[in-house]
């Protein structure tokens, strides 16, 4: 049997579960507690392994090119942004504590991924802008400011540029507001 069209087990399902909510709950993150869902999207990561070579976001379409599909590889990058905007990643994989303990209501969540015309549109001015100006192009993107501002965990000192800071370090456990402003 091909590999691509090879079933996904119970087992391999209930193994990749118990160790994404390990790894959810020891990095500050939060499995969504609805475990039917959940081990559907499990399932979908599982099938998207298989079938790709890379555990791509079972919510969205990837083009099965890794490297077009970087960012959509479980976690996927949009996934904190998701978390502090709305409570959720796009799948729903991933829910902050107030989602979990039922402060706060699940809603509908826009896509932040860009199109694959924005994609590639960035990509060429990119390479364009390599092409064009070599090392001096370097050094005036270094000292471009950031599009994100940094925070740093006041506890442990880890770094994260994002909008917000996480919910929970994911190094130390200390709680957002243990926080500050980088830069």
């Amino acid at each position: 049997m091909d590999k691509t069209m090879e079933q996904v087990t119970e087992e391999e399902v209930q193994e990749l579960y118990k160790h994404l909510k390990r790894d959810a709950e020891k990095s500050g993150y939060h499995l969504n507690p609805d475990e039917e869902m959940t081990r559907d999207l499990v399932r979908g990561l599982i099938t998207n392994e298989k079938r790709l070579g890379y555990p791509g976001c079972p919510c969205r379409l990837a083009a099965g090119d890794r490297k077009e599909d970087l960012d959509i590889i479980c976690p996927c990058d949009y996934r904190d942004a998701d978390l502090t905007e709305y409570g959720m990643c796009y799948c729903a994989l991933y829910v902050s504590g107030d989602i979990l303990s039922g402060r706060k209501a699940v809603s509908p969540i826009s896509e932040r991924r860009p199109s694959p015309e924005e994609r590639a549109r960035a990509k060429d001015t990119a390479v364009a802008a390599v092409e064009a100006g070599g090392r001096k192009a370097a050094t005036v993107a270094a000292a471009t400011p950031l599009s994100k501002p940094v925070w740093r965990c006041r506890v442990c000192g880890y770094l994260c540029g994002r909008d917000a800071p996480p919910e929970v370090c994911p190094i130390c456990k200390a709680k957002q507001e243990r926080f500050e402003r980088f830069i």
